[in-house]
């Protein structure tokens, strides 16, 4: 998703909630501002749906809830909520709220390249606030790679990258899969390539 910043005055979160809404786009809300999230491409689209897919099929009778680009994650301890293309939360704290979650274990953005040095930086650093956050997963939509940024026993993030013929490991939900299986049946091209003419 795209985040561009809009022009009026801070909102608090209470106006945020119920200004949002009303409007026919989704917004992200950062420190009292609100950005308006764009479309993303159709790789972008497809991507985060078999990945909401496959969790929540493995999640289906755990207990755990996963949540599609429709679902807020409120950064712990602040007021402010972003839209990541998927999440997993396995904390009970997370089943007294309807219109977000506080406590994810995995959040996954694919990556488009308007917002992938955000995501790898500023909202990685907001991510980390969560004390229950495992796994951070970055997923490219050009090409069959990903980035896994994984806390471990010790509060240590490590950097795991995978790519074609790798296996996807997350421990924050104990699901293994092969990359291609995301990326499968895609044609991967670079963003700015425009449409050919016919």
């Amino acid at each position: 998703m795209i985040a561009v910043k809009k022009n009026f005055p801070q909102l608090t979160p209470k106006e945020y909630f119920a200004w949002e809404e009303k409007q026919l786009e989704k917004h992200e809300y950062i420190d009292g501002q609100v950005y308006a999230m764009g479309g993303g491409s159709v790789n972008h689209g497809r991507i985060a749906i078999r990945l909401t897919a496959l969790f929540d099929t493995h999640l289906d009778s755990s207990g755990c809830i996963t949540g599609n680009s429709d679902i807020k994650v409120n950064i712990a301890e602040t007021n402010s909520y972003t839209y990541p293309d998927a999440s997993v939360t396995c904390d009970k704290r997370d089943k007294n709220t309807s219109q977000y979650f506080t406590y994810p274990c995995l959040i996954v953005e694919v990556l488009s390249e308007s917002t992938e040095a955000y995501d790898r930086g500023g909202k990685f650093r907001m991510y980390r606030n969560n004390p229950v956050l495992q796994d951070y997963l970055l997923v490219s939509s050009t090409r069959i790679e990903m980035d896994l940024y994984h806390k471990k026993d010790t509060g240590e993030w490590i950097i795991l990258n995978y790519k074609a013929g790798d296996l996807i490991e997350l421990k924050s939900i104990n699901l293994s899969f092969p990359i291609e299986q995301v990326y499968r049946n895609l044609v991967l091209t670079p963003e700015n390539l425009p449409p050919e003419s016919e």
